[in-house]
Formats: structure tokens, C-alpha cells, sequence
């Protein structure tokens, strides 16, 4: 039989899902070789159990923690689909504001005490705080970026397939940037998260312009004190590099639970 596959969202745009629906051919492949029976950019259908359940979007509520207790629960192996799961994403600034400021500034004062009155539709909108997947419970692989990379995604799936371990390089995106020949952003007058940041993406970003602004993570081994060092020089104020670490990052500034 081939393995059953799912794809559950939580706080997300779904982009990422609809990266993997845009894999195209070879996601025409990828029917070939797994049974996939849960996807709600595609179908409705549901199963009890899933050999992959692949989870995208960052988790808000205790709603959804029990959630993803129960789905973790039914899977043999659990996949981190994108920065929102991985990361928090940019949604996790919001751990810097108290819940109900941070209800009270989306909602207004008026949508607040219309839900608190209810007592038991209030649940539904109680915010904590932003964590990422594996802050919840335990994580198989991780599927980084805003949106994830098809070809990852690809090489991941034909890997579960066949039983072997996929292999994602900890190399920096500025590693990448070298392959690509782009000129450092750094030499153009501005500043870049490449140096701290887990590449894979090849350095997309930059080589259509932009800068990286690390909504792949940081990598575990990137001297950041040396990097925020640089910034200083380059004219960046530490409220300034406070700001570019947290876009994509906050989550990873909070103390983290990991726990099945």
C-alpha cells in the first residue's frame, strides 16, 4: 500500500501548501507514489492515521495545541511545512504585546467584548502566544522558508518513500549567493540576514534584488554576536537589528518547551 500522506494548517496564509500544489509535474509524480487523504486546498477527505502529516502555520491557541497533540498523535512521521510552522514567522511579533492589547489593537474594543461575553465561543479566540510546531510537540523533518522550496519538498517526499533520510546541507545563504556570483548586498551599501541564515532557498532573494531577510531561521551554528557587530558598522542602531532579527525570528527569542 502506498503511505498515507495529509496536510493540516493552522495560523497560516497556506502559501505553502499552494507551493506544493504548484510543483506541477512532479507533484503528478508524487500521486504515484503515496495515497494522499487529507489536503484542504485540494479535498475534504479524512483517515484515522497517516504514515506523513505534513503542518503548516504557526500555533495560537490552546485549541489548536490539542489539535496538534491529536495529530501528532496519529502520525508516524510529522513534518514542519514552512517558516510559520518552523519559526513562528512574522506572526510571532505579537509575543512582545500582552494577549488582550494585541486582541484590543486587531479587533477593537467592540469585537472584544462581544466574544469575551460568550463564554463558550471565547475559547475559540483565546490568543496565547505564537509558537512554532516543535514547541508543541516533537518534529520528524522541517520544510523551511516563506514559502517552502518545491524542490525540497520533492526531494523529502521521494526520501520517506523509499525509506532513506533526506539530507538538507546547514550551509548560510550566503554560501548560495557565491554559487548564484551575486554581488554582496553588503558591498552595495546595504545589509543582509544571509550570514545567520539556513540557506536552501538559493538565495532567491538576493538574486532578484532584494536582500535576505531570514525567513528561513537562524542557523544554529551562525555567530550572530559577529553579524550584529557588522550591522553596527554598517549604520544599523540595535533597535534597528532588534527589528530584522524579529521579523521573521521571534519565536526563537522566546524559551522554548519541546515536548510530545
Amino acid at each position: 500500500m502506498k503511505p498515507k500522506v495529509a496536510f493540516f494548517d493552522f495560523a497560516s496564509c497556506e502559501g505553502c501548501q499552494l507551493a506544493v500544489l504548484n510543483c506541477e509535474d512532479a507533484f503528478l509524480d508524487i500521486l504515484n507514489l503515496v495515497d494522499i487523504v487529507e489536503f484542504r486546498e485540494a479535498m475534504s477527505e479524512t483517515a484515522p492515521r497517516f504514515d506523513v502529516a505534513f503542518i503548516e502555520g504557526s500555533i495560537h491557541r490552546e485549541i489548536d495545541v490539542q489539535r496538534l497533540q491529536g495529530i501528532r498523535a496519529r502520525s508516524s512521521v510529522l513534518v514542519a511545512m514552512g517558516a510559520c510552522a518552523c519559526i513562528g514567522n512574522v506572526q510571532a511579533r505579537s509575543n512582545f504585546i500582552a494577549p488582550a492589547e494585541n486582541f484590543k489593537r486587531v479587533y477593537g474594543e467592540a469585537d472584544r467584548n462581544l466574544v469575551q461575553s460568550d463564554p463558550e465561543f471565547w475559547p475559540l479566540w483565546a490568543h496565547t502566544r505564537v509558537r512554532a510546531v516543535k514547541e508543541i510537540v516533537s518534529v520528524d523533518y522541517e520544510l523551511r522558508g516563506c514559502p517552502i522550496v518545491p524542490e525540497e519538498f520533492v526531494h523529502l517526499v521521494k526520501a520517506l518513500v523509499v525509506g532513506s533520510i533526506p539530507s538538507f546541507p546547514a550551509n548560510a545563504v550566503c554560501v548560495e549567493c557565491k554559487m548564484a556570483e551575486n554581488e554582496c548586498v553588503f558591498d552595495q551599501g546595504e545589509t543582509c540576514m544571509g550570514q545567520v541564515t539556513y540557506g536552501g532557498c538559493k538565495a532567491i532573494c538576493v538574486t532578484h534584488g532584494y536582500r535576505c531577510d531570514g525567513c528561513r531561521g537562524f542557523l544554529p551554528q551562525a555567530n550572530r554576536v559577529a553579524h550584529q557587530a557588522v550591522l553596527r558598522e554598517k549604520g544599523l542602531s540595535d533597535a534597528q537589528i532588534e527589528h530584522r532579527y524579529r521579523l521573521f525570528c521571534s519565536a526563537q527569542f522566546v524559551g522554548r518547551e519541546n515536548r510530545r
